[in-house]
């Protein structure tokens, strides 16, 4: 009896203690690394370059939390054993963030419930046309996804797998992107807004995860040298560089980065 009651009480103490981790599922550019045609660029043929389209995972228990839909999403959650997928969150709504959302279809078939999705307006609105039959009821399928509108501040999930979500709008070229901000993490991608160094909530995060698409500089992303002045700026313990462009080797960062800073690679897991 004494032994049983222990046990309960292990498991309370775990239970209430629940830790969150974040699975970086992809980190390549647009067209990922290599290209569909084979072109490796700059990087050796080597398993740390083999990139897939930009997406994430927040995991807190059952609480499965998807950042984007790319392209290669099945693959992805393939790849890391990925059973569930509680909601969705955009950071904006270009097609290697969101063409991947179709393949969540047998989450549906799976649990019959629906998928909350989470964006600014612009991406809602732009997807619920885009695939407005995972949306409403348009053939012989039944839809599967909800649209919602972003908050400021927002929460997911339930009790002690709850995650609460702070935004911050950003420039990325032409459009706008969401950051997320999430148990001292901030994920930034596709991004090209230095003024984020001025914000407060980006300050002194254990973590930093940011687009960092080229040596050069280019008008809608971030280049390596803008990134390491923002992790200087905002001091963060680590920074991860994401959406790696096919010029830029992994293997070769990694030599050169100043402390504090790494490249991202396909199934990074971050203890948050």
């Amino acid at each position: 009896m004494l032994l049983l009651l222990q046990k309960i009480l292990i498991a309370f103490s775990v239970y209430l203690n629940m830790k969150s981790k974040i699975i970086i599922l992809g980190c390549g550019s647009s067209v990922g690394t290599p290209r569909i045609d084979g072109y490796w660029g700059k990087c050796k043929k080597r398993i740390r370059n083999n990139r897939s389209r930009c997406s994430a995972l927040i995991i807190k228990g059952s609480n499965n939390i998807l950042i984007d839909t790319s392209p290669d999403l099945k693959y992805q959650l393939l790849r890391n054993k990925v059973k569930k997928i509680s909601s969705v969150l955009f950071t904006h709504e270009h097609a290697d963030q969101t063409n991947g959302l179709f393949e969540l279809r047998p989450f549906f078939w799976k649990y019959k419930k629906i998928i909350n999705a989470y964006g600014n307006s612009l991406t809602m609105n732009l997807l619920t046309k885009r695939f407005d039959y995972l949306f409403k009821k348009v053939s012989v399928y039944s839809p599967f996804i909800k649209s919602n509108i972003i908050k400021d501040k927002f929460s997911l999930g339930n009790y002690n797998e709850k995650i609460f979500f702070e935004t911050i709008e950003a420039k990325h070229g032409y459009t706008k992107t969401l950051i997320y901000i999430f148990e001292k993490l901030a994920y930034v991608s596709d991004c090209n807004d230095l003024s984020i160094i001025n914000n407060k909530k980006l300050k002194n995060l254990n973590f930093l995860i940011i687009d960092c698409l080229k040596l050069k500089k280019h008008p809608s992303h971030f280049n390596l040298d803008e990134c390491i002045f923002i992790h200087n700026s905002l001091k963060p313990k680590k920074t991860f560089l994401t959406n790696l462009h096919y010029d830029l080797d992994y293997y070769s960062l990694l030599k050169k980065l100043p402390k504090g800073i790494a490249p991202a690679y396909d199934n990074l897991c971050i203890d948050i």
